[in-house]
C-alpha cells in the first residue's frame, strides 16, 4: 500500500508524543534538563554522521557554501520560520493550549527534527515508487524516541508534529511517481547531505538555545537536488 510509510511515520510519533506527555509530568524540571539536553546531542550527531559520510566521499565544501547560503536567502526572504510558527500558534488556540508558552517552541523544534533528513525524503520516494516503505518504518521508531524525550522536556506542542511529517512526506509519496526521472542517485546524495547539515543546526538550538533559523535555510535543500542536473560540480 503506498503511503503506509508515511502513516507508520506519523503513528509514531503520535504515541511518542503521548507517551513523553505521561511521563514528562511526573519528572523535576532537572531531569527535563537533561533530557533536553540528549536530545539535542544526539540530533547533533545523527546530523554529523549524515553529512560526513558524502564530505569524506567527494570535498563538497563549496557546494555546501553555495547551498546553504542561497537556501538562507531565499529562506529568510520568504521568511519560513514565521509561517512555521504562525502555524504552531494557530495550533495552539484551536487545540486549547492558549496558555502553554512552550507550544509553539515544541512544535516548530520537533517538527524540523523529525521533518528534515534524507530518510524523510528518499523513505517518501522509496514508498511512492516501490511500495517500500522500510526507509520510514525505521525512521519511525527513531522518531518514536525522540519525540518521548523532546516532549518529556519541551511540553506537548511536540505531537503536533506529525502534521507536517504527514504533509512532506504524503506530498513527496504522492508525487515520487511524477519525478521518478528526475530524483537521480546524485540528486539523493546532494539532498542526504544539505539534510544532514540542517538536522545538525536543529541540534545546535537544542543544546544551546535557539540561534539558527533552521526553517529559513529549507530551501537548500531544493538547491542542492538542483545541482545535480549542473553540467558541472562544485
Amino acid at each position: 500500500m503506498i503511503g503506509l510509510g508515511t502513516l507508520i511515520n506519523c503513528g509514531g510519533i503520535i504515541v511518542g508524543g503521548i507517551l513523553g506527555f505521561l511521563f514528562g509530568k511526573k519528572m523535576p524540571e532537572r531531569v527535563r534538563e537533561g533530557l533536553n539536553m540528549a536530545c539535542g546531542i544526539t540530533v547533533l550527531f545523527i546530523g554529523i554522521a549524515g553529512a560526513l559520510g558524502y564530505m569524506l566521499a567527494a570535498g563538497r565544501s563549496m557546494f555546501i557554501v553555495i547551498c546553504i547560503a542561497l537556501g538562507a536567502l531565499v529562506g529568510e526572504l520568504i521568511n519560513i520560520e514565521r509561517l512555521f510558527e504562525r502555524f504552531g500558534e494557530w495550533l495552539k488556540k484551536k487545540t486549547g493550549n492558549a496558555k502553554d508558552k512552550d507550544f509553539v517552541n515544541a512544535f516548530v523544534t520537533s517538527s524540523l527534527t523529525v521533518c528534515i533528513g534524507a530518510m524523510a525524503i528518499v523513505g517518501a520516494i522509496e514508498d511512492g515508487l516501490k511500495g517500500d516503505f522500510s526507509i520510514l518504518a525505521t525512521k519511525s521508531v527513531l522518531d518514536l524516541i525522540i519525540i518521548i524525550v523532546m516532549t518529556c522536556s519541551m511540553g506537548k506542542g511536540c505531537v503536533f508534529s506529525a502534521i507536517p511529517v504527514f504533509v512532506f512526506e504524503g506530498l513527496i509519496t504522492l508525487l515520487a511517481r511524477l519525478i521518478a526521472p528526475v530524483v537521480t542517485e546524485a540528486a539523493q546524495n546532494n539532498i542526504s547531505l544539505i539534510g544532514s547539515i540542517l538536522i545538525f543546526c536543529v541540534g545546535v538550538n537544542l543544546v544551546w538555545g535557539k540561534k539558527v533559523r533552521v526553517a529559513n535555510m529549507l530551501p537548500a535543500v531544493i538547491f542542492a537536488a538542483g545541482a545535480a542536473f549542473l553540467p558541472f560540480s562544485f
